[in-house]
């Protein structure tokens, strides 16, 4: 056994694991009882409880945008179990206008995995309309 993981090694892990859409590595970092709390008042709204439901909320991303979902991280900073990340993000949607935005991401770190994640974007209520209610 190394020496334990900072938060900041497990987010630059779980960075990576996102930039390669490495679904294993990604569940690797994530704790059985993870919690991926989504704001905002569009059809990928909600908590998401668990490795298998996180990752496939992220494919939703993914899936809804035709591939085209891209997170860049900008700046990472931590208080312990917190990390904050600075992120944009960009998508696009036909017959919507592209989402382009940043936000900061807040990840509490339990051992050397992620135990929550909070999402805060620049403008929530474009994003809701870009990823719309998912009804006709």
């Amino acid at each position: 056994m190394g020496a334990m993981m900072s938060a900041n090694d497990v987010i630059a892990r779980y960075g990576a694991a996102m930039a390669a859409g490495d679904m294993a590595a990604l569940r690797s970092v994530l704790s059985n009882d993870a919690v991926w709390h989504q704001p905002g008042s569009n059809q990928l709204s909600g908590d998401h409880v668990g490795p298998e439901a996180i990752v496939a909320h992220l494919g939703r991303f993914m899936e809804l945008s035709g591939g085209t979902f891209i997170l860049t991280t900008q700046s990472v900073a931590d208080a312990g179990a917190l990390v904050s990340t600075t992120v944009r993000f960009t998508a696009s949607r036909a017959d919507h206008p592209d989402l382009d935005q940043h936000g900061v991401d807040v990840f509490r770190v339990a051992g050397d995995q992620i135990a929550e994640v909070w999402l805060v974007s620049e403008d929530q209520a474009a994003e809701d309309q870009f990823w719309g209610t998912g009804q006709p």
